[in-house]
C-alpha cells in the first residue's frame, strides 16, 4: 500500500499539483535549459514550486524530474548524474510534504525517454528498463511514494517503466497524452489503456491521461476510458486552455474559473486524481480545489455539456469509429 493508496482511501477526489515547467519559467528558467539542473543550480526555487501547490491545495506534487533519465540528460551532457538528480527531485518535494502539516504524496515523475523503439528507433526494450530503473532507484532513495509514468505515448515505454518501477518495488501510476486524432502519436487510445493496464506488473494503483490537447478534449478521453473500466482509479491533469504566444513566451487561455469546472466536470466523467498540466498555476490549483471541496459529483456530462462549458473539443472521436463516449446520456451512474 502506497500513501497516494492511503488518501484514496478517503473517498473523495484528491487534488494534483499544476504544470511545473509553467512554473520554472516564470521564476527565469531559459528556453531550452533542462529544469532539473535548477535541483542543484537553485533548490529553493524548486521548493518554493512545490510549497506554492501544496498551499494551493494539492494532495500530490510531481517531482522535478520529468526528464531526468539518461536519454534526455545525454542532450545536455548530464547522463551520468540520473541518480544523483533523481535522489535530489525526490528529497526537496519530500522536504516539502513532510512540513505540510497533513499528509502530501510525492510521486517521482518519470517522462518518456524521447527515443523510438526498435525498428523505428536505435533503442530496445531492455535499454528502455535500464534507463528507467536507474530513475527509479534515486526517486526511491529520495523518499517518493509513488512512481508518476506520464505523458506517455507508446505501450511499450510505459511497460519498461512499469517493469522498472517493480525492480526497484515500488507502486505505480501511468498516464498517456492523447492528440487531436484521439489517440497517442503511438496510436493508443483511452480505450486501450484499462487493457495495458491489466498486463503490467504489480497493480497501477491508478491510470488516465495528461497533456495532449485541451481539457475538454481529455475528459472525452476521460469518458471512454471510464466506459472501458469503470472501476478504475483515473487520473486527469488537463492542460490550462490553449498556448498562445505572446512575444517570447507562452501564455495559456484558461482562467481560475475555467480550471475550476474543469475540476468539477473531471469529477463527474469518473475522475478520482485532478490536476492540471501545462499553463496550470498555483491560482488555477487554489481555484481547482474550493470547486472541488463545494462538489457533489453528478453524472457523467455529456460531450456537448463539457463543450459548452469547457470550450470545443479538438479531437475527431475518442475511440476508433464512434462518437466520442458520453454524447448521449447513459443511465448509468458513477460507481
Amino acid at each position: 500500500m502506497s500513501l497516494l493508496d492511503d488518501l484514496l482511501a478517503l473517498n473523495r477526489p484528491l487534488l494534483a499539483d499544476g504544470a511545473t515547467g509553467t512554473s520554472y519559467f516564470a521564476r527565469g528558467l531559459a528556453s531550452g535549459d533542462p529544469p532539473e539542473l535548477w535541483l542543484t543550480e537553485h533548490p529553493e526555487r524548486v521548493k518554493e514550486v512545490h510549497a506554492e501547490f501544496v498551499a494551493a491545495g494539492s494532495d500530490i506534487i510531481l517531482t522535478n524530474s520529468f526528464g531526468a533519465n539518461a536519454f534526455r540528460l545525454k542532450l545536455h551532457d548530464m547522463q551520468d548524474r540520473v541518480f544523483e538528480l533523481n535522489r535530489r527531485a525526490a528529497e526537496l518535494a519530500r522536504e516539502v510534504a513532510d512540513a505540510a502539516g497533513r499528509p502530501v504524496a510525492v510521486a517521482g515523475s518519470v517522462g518518456p525517454t524521447g527515443e523510438l523503439f526498435a525498428p523505428l528507433g536505435a533503442m530496445t526494450y531492455d535499454d528502455a528498463v535500464a534507463a528507467f530503473t536507474e530513475q527509479a532507484k534515486g526517486l526511491k532513495a529520495g523518499g517518493a511514494d509513488i512512481l508518476w509514468i506520464e505523458t506517455m505515448s507508446a505501450p511499450e515505454e510505459v511497460k519498461a517503466a512499469a517493469e522498472a518501477a517493480a525492480a526497484v518495488d515500488m507502486p505505480y501510476c501511468f498516464t498517456f497524452s492523447f492528440d487531436t486524432a484521439g489517440r497517442t502519436m503511438m496510436g493508443m487510445k483511452p480505450t486501450d489503456v484499462p487493457a495495458l493496464g491489466a498486463e503490467l506488473p504489480g497493480r497501477p494503483v491508478a491510470m488516465g491521461g495528461n497533456c495532449g490537447v485541451g481539457a475538454p478534449d481529455l475528459l472525452a478521453s476521460m469518458l471512454a476510458m471510464r466506459e472501458a473500466a469503470p472501476g478504475a482509479v483515473l487520473i486527469a491533469k488537463g492542460n490550462c486552455g490553449i498556448p498562445q504566444v505572446h512575444g517570447d513566451h507562452l501564455e495559456y487561455s484558461g482562467t481560475p474559473e475555467l480550471m475550476a469546472d474543469y475540476a468539477r466536470l473531471a469529477v463527474d466523467c469518473g475522475v478520482r486524481i485532478v490536476g492540471g498540466c501545462c499553463g496550470t498555476t498555483a491560482r488555477h490549483v487554489a481555484a481547482m480545489a474550493e470547486a472541488l471541496a463545494g462538489h457533489e459529483p453528478g453524472p457523467p456530462p455529456t460531450i456537448d455539456e463539457i463543450v459548452a462549458r469547457l470550450g470545443p473539443t479538438l479531437m475527431k472521436h475518442a475511440h476508433d469509429g464512434e462518437a466520442p463516449a458520453g454524447r448521449t446520456r447513459r443511465s448509468r451512474r458513477r460507481d
